[in-house]
């Protein structure tokens, strides 16, 4: 959890979550990572608890599984694949995209698919596998969210360009050589390890208070 980047690659705006240097690597303060962790937590409660929309979103493959989990408790959208560039900067063509999906999920079920020969269904099977990979956990994206939460900063840049370019608020997980600017919760912490991003996943999950 503790540790940083090398100072070579130290943002300088992330110097009040620094601890000290060691060997070349930056030391993460953890009260402050502690401190940071309780206000994110609280702020996304009262987003969650006022009706707000969060996207989660997992740029890396150490937090797919905890943004995915968190999504999946909040009944909210999220991104645990590649960002698709224009997610929210070019939001309709998404949501058409979105209720594409939805549309070929539906003919399937209702056996619509029947009247095409073997090649068409095969290649329309294909089609849905990859509008699944792309799109399903977006189905819950119905306006833009109030909310982004990105399981690392500096990975996530595209989809937090977006949100600043939209408007929409960024909650971040942050290493040493990110820039927090314009972020209103950042949880400084190693977001390359797999079991550091897991404990602040985790304790978001432990304590995120659903209405009923």
């Amino acid at each position: 959890m503790h540790f940083g980047r090398k100072r070579t690659v130290f943002s300088p705006k992330m110097g009040e979550f620094v601890f000290t240097v060691r060997d070349g690597i930056c030391i993460i303060d953890l009260l402050k990572t502690q401190e940071a962790l309780v206000s994110t937590i609280e702020y996304l409660n009262q987003t969650l608890q006022a009706g707000g929309l969060v996207l989660w979103v997992a740029p890396t493959k150490q937090s797919q599984d905890g943004i995915r989990a968190l999504a999946e408790l909040t009944g909210m959208p999220y991104v645990v694949d590649r960002w698709l560039g224009g997610t929210l900067t070019n939001f309709k063509n998404l949501n058409g995209r979105v209720k594409t999906l939805i549309q070929m999920e539906d003919d399937k079920a209702a056996g619509r698919w029947e009247k095409y020969n073997k090649k068409e269904q095969l290649d329309l099977t294909r089609t849905l596998a990859d509008m699944r990979r792309k799109f399903d956990g977006l189905k819950k994206l119905t306006r833009l969210p109030d909310v982004v939460v990105v399981a690392s900063l500096k990975e996530g840049a595209l989809a937090v360009h977006e949100s600043k370019v939209t408007g929409v608020k960024v909650v971040a997980l942050a290493n040493t050589d990110a820039d927090p600017t314009g972020i209103v919760r950042v949880v400084p912490c190693n977001d390359r390890s797999k079991k550091s991003v897991d404990l602040i996943l985790d304790a978001i999950r432990d304590n995120i208070k659903m209405t009923a």
